[in-house]
This record gives C-alpha cells, sequence and structure tokens, in this order.
C-alpha cells in the first residue's frame, strides 16, 4: 500500500484503521464545505462594506483637494507649510474572528488638536483632511479584511479538493484491496480446511474389517 502514500496494517486490523480514517476525511470534507460557505457569507458582508469605505475615501479625498487648493490660492505653498505641526496620527485596528481567522473588523484613527492653524480656510483644510486619512484608514482596513477571508477561501479550497479528490479516492481504494485481500484469504483457508477434513470424513465412512 505504499504506492497509495501510507502503510495499512495488514489484516482486519488494516481494514478497521482504513474505514476510521475515511470516517475522519469524509467528516472533515464536511466541516471544510460548512467553513466555505460561513466565509463566503462573511466575505459578502466585507465586500459590500469594503465598496462604502472605498467610495466614502474618494469623497473624502475629493473634498481635501479643494480645501487644499483654497488654502494655497489664499496662503500660498509657504502658509500651507507652517500650517503642519508634525504630530502623528494614532489609529487603532479591532480585529474579528470567523471559523478561525482573524481579521480586522474596524479602524479608528485619531488625530492631535492643534492650535496653530488659523483662520476658517485653514482649520476647514486640516478638518477636511483630517477625515480623508480616516476614511484612508477604514478603507485599508477593509480591504486588507477582504484580502484574509479571499486568501482563506482559496486555501480552504485547496484543502478540500486534496481531501475529496485525492485522500478519500485513495482511502477507498485501499480498503477494497484490503477487503479483497479478507475475503480472498477467507476463501482459501475454507477450502484448506474443507481439504483437510474431507479424507478423515472418508475414512469415518469405510467399513471396519472383521
Amino acid at each position: 500500500m505504499s504506492k497509495l502514500g501510507f502503510t495499512v496494517p495488514p489484516g482486519r486490523a488494516g481494514r478497521l484503521w482504513l474505514v476510521r480514517r475515511l470516517q475522519v476525511a469524509r467528516r472533515g470534507a464536511d466541516l471544510l464545505d460548512r467553513k466555505l460557505l460561513i466565509l463566503a457569507g462573511e466575505l459578502g458582508r466585507l465586500r459590500e462594506s469594503a465598496a462604502r469605505a472605498a467610495a466614502d475615501w474618494d469623497r473624502c479625498c475629493a473634498e481635501a483637494e479643494q480645501w487644499l487648493l483654497r488654502a494655497g490660492m489664499l496662503g500660498g505653498q509657504r502658509a500651507i507649510r507652517l500650517a503642519d505641526d508634525g504630530q502623528a496620527a494614532d489609529v487603532t485596528i479591532s480585529y474579528r474572528l470567523a471559523m478561525g481567522v482573524r481579521y480586522p473588523a474596524s479602524a479608528e484613527c485619531l488625530t492631535p488638536s492643534s492650535a496653530t492653524w488659523d483662520g476658517s480656510v485653514m482649520t476647514g483644510t486640516r478638518q477636511a483632511h483630517r477625515a480623508a486619512l480616516a476614511a484612508a484608514v477604514r478603507h485599508a482596513a477593509a480591504a486588507e479584511a477582504v484580502r484574509v477571508i479571499e486568501a482563506e477561501m482559496l486555501a480552504t479550497r485547496y484543502r478540500l479538493r486534496a481531501i475529496r479528490d485525492r485522500w478519500i479516492p485513495r482511502l477507498e481504494q485501499a480498503l477494497t484491496e484490503v477487503t479483497l485481500a479478507i475475503e480472498e484469504q477467507e476463501l482459501a483457508d475454507a477450502a484448506r480446511l474443507r481439504l483437510a477434513t474431507g479424507p478423515a470424513r472418508a475414512s469415518a465412512r469405510l467399513p471396519r474389517g472383521g
């Protein structure tokens, strides 16, 4: 049985060994099927969320560009450079588990407040860019969630195909061969037993000399 990729114990023990592994393989295939179904539903929801996040990001980017153009026209590039306080944003990502798969569920971007921007245009520009940054973070998290689920579904399909197309057929083939070998052995044993007991019965029927 080495050509099948595994070694089967001889005799009835081998048949029992194969039956148990077939049960495990079929149960595993059923679980992977269920996992794919659940992940497919989750992927649909995540794709919708990612599409909304992408649309929101596009809208926020367009608004930020408009505000930046106004700020440049009113104060020039120097005013824009001076408005940069150099403070970094803080991003917090929350994760979720689905069928053992961990992926980003939400993302929050916090930008520190600053009093260095004066005037309504600069304030509006800063707020618009904050909104665009937050939208970009949400979109990045949503897109990563889609990527993670898609990758897991692809890997699950590969595992399911390996079990159904290779592992289960090999086990079934091995079980058939072992069962036939056992039946042939039982027939051979029965034939030998008949041959061994035949002469004894024949001699028992012969008349005794007197």
